[in-house]
């Protein structure tokens, strides 16, 4: 397999990762570095390689099995096998049930109105602070899409949505480390403590909304029913559940943060933003369902964002054969790394890749390039079964919010990408909210 890629490291490749910010800062410079085909040390797998080249990823987008060991961290947020590896003969029929719940436009249009509720809620709790004291997005966000997804996936409520979030960061902090990082020698037992306190709640707010939705309360749930109607066992159907709120409530809330980020930078754009709500909408400080398919630019705008920014900023899978890659054969077994942030970025089909250009998604430009140069939500059988939901929820919330308001950046604060399960932003993305009119 010679394949290029930096000298192996007697730590597994850990420093050089840390060295770099982060692995999703490490998979760009190996890239820039050695092309778009690396071979590179990652902590759980005995061969890994990157792929950034879009044409050469179609070779791997069949591959539906992930290496366990990389997932390893997410384990304890199961009790019926983890979800992320599930072999293929379980995910297949599992992942096909999620996308009839999921992708359904039946169902988005039914939860729609809720939608715009609640997202009207956040911005008229932001009118109020208009002008005085910055809004921290991702804070503020990812609460909106947990209650979001709440309403969508259990048919009602979380009780205590920041309790929630605290409790998914509590699990997560203490177990991603265990991919590349070794714990603190203090944080131990105690850091055991705290996460095993934090999964308790998350079980038991997911049991209390199981248990309602069971007695037949009003509210019910599209997504319990059809775990429940195909006969999945309680343990399944609670760690089903709690993969969708985590996987949703972190990726549209950082990716719509992302986007309100660019656009405070951006004034030429958020104004052309404005003016498009404002003709498609004429005096409504909302959009119906249907006036998202006329809100084109709106959707220029972030999936321009989710290039320069995605939310996840890498995935993997595992060959089960060997496979060609142009001139180098990969061997069965090897962890296949998929760097989407580095593949974004490939300048061989994103010119000036640092620049954020709505443009690019114009119907001429997307057919310019390969299908796969633009995968914010993965690629393949393992691909996001949640992708049409966030799409949805993020125009609104975008829709909604820059109706009302001008967002500007708040002087002096640094805001810098870091890797926490998504691509998030150091001490949270501080903005100054104002009112358009």
């Amino acid at each position: 397999m010679n394949i290029p890629g930096p000298e192996p490291r007697t730590d597994d490749g850990v420093g050089a990762i840390a060295a770099a910010g982060g692995l999703h800062n490490y998979q760009r410079w190996l890239h820039a570095e050695y092309g778009p085909v690396v071979r590179f040390q990652l902590p759980g797998a005995e061969t890994a390689v990157s792929v950034a080249d879009p044409v050469l990823l179609e070779a791997t987008a069949h591959i539906n099995e992930r290496p366990e060991r990389l997932f390893d961290f997410l384990a304890p947020l199961f009790e019926a096998g983890n979800l992320q590896v599930l072999p293929a003969d379980e995910h297949t029929p599992l992942r096909r049930l999620l996308l009839s719940v999921l992708a359904g436009r039946p169902s988005h249009e039914r939860h729609f109105a809720r939608f715009t509720e609640l997202t009207t809620a956040l911005a008229d709790r932001w009118a109020e602070r208009a002008g005085q004291e910055p809004v921290a997005l991702q804070k503020d966000l990812t609460t909106l899409t947990l209650r979001m997804i709440c309403a969508y996936a259990l048919g009602g409520d979380a009780e205590d949505p920041d309790a929630v979030i605290a409790a998914f960061e509590e699990v997560l902090t203490a177990y991603l480390g265990r991919l590349y990082e070794a714990p603190a020698p203090d944080a131990g037992e105690e850091g055991a403590k705290r996460a095993e306190a934090a999964l308790a709640h998350l079980r038991a707010t997911v049991d209390r909304i199981v248990a309602a939705h069971e007695s037949g309360g009003t509210d019910r749930s599209d997504l319990i029913g059809a775990l429940v109607e195909a006969g999945e066992r309680p343990a399944r159907i609670r760690d089903t559940v709690m993969m969708s709120l985590l996987a949703a409530h972190h990726t549209t809330g950082v990716a719509v943060s992302w986007t309100l980020h660019l656009l405070g930078s951006h004034p030429e754009v958020a104004d052309r933003v404005a003016d498009e709500l404002d003709r498609v909408l004429g005096d409504r400080p909302a959009p119906e369902y249907a006036d998202l398919r006329r809100l084109t630019y709106l959707g220029m705008v972030f999936k321009e964002s989710m290039r320069l920014y995605p939310p996840g900023p890498y995935g993997a899978r595992e060959t089960t054969e060997a496979i060609a890659l142009g001139t180098y054969e990969i061997p069965a077994g090897a962890t296949v790394f998929y760097p989407f942030w580095a593949v974004h970025m490939n300048p061989d089909y994103w010119p000036e890749p640092e620049r954020f250009v709505p443009e690019r998604f114009t119907p001429q430009e997307v057919a310019r390039r390969p299908r796969l140069a633009y995968i914010p939500f993965g690629i393949g059988p393992r691909s996001c079964e949640g992708a049409g939901l966030a799409v949805i929820e993020a125009q609104l919330v975008l829709a909604v919010l820059l109706k009302r308001f001008r967002f500007r950046p708040v002087p002096g604060h640094d805001v810098t990408p870091i890797e926490r399960f998504v691509l998030w932003a150091q001490d949270d993305i501080r903005m100054t909210v104002s009112p358009r009119r």
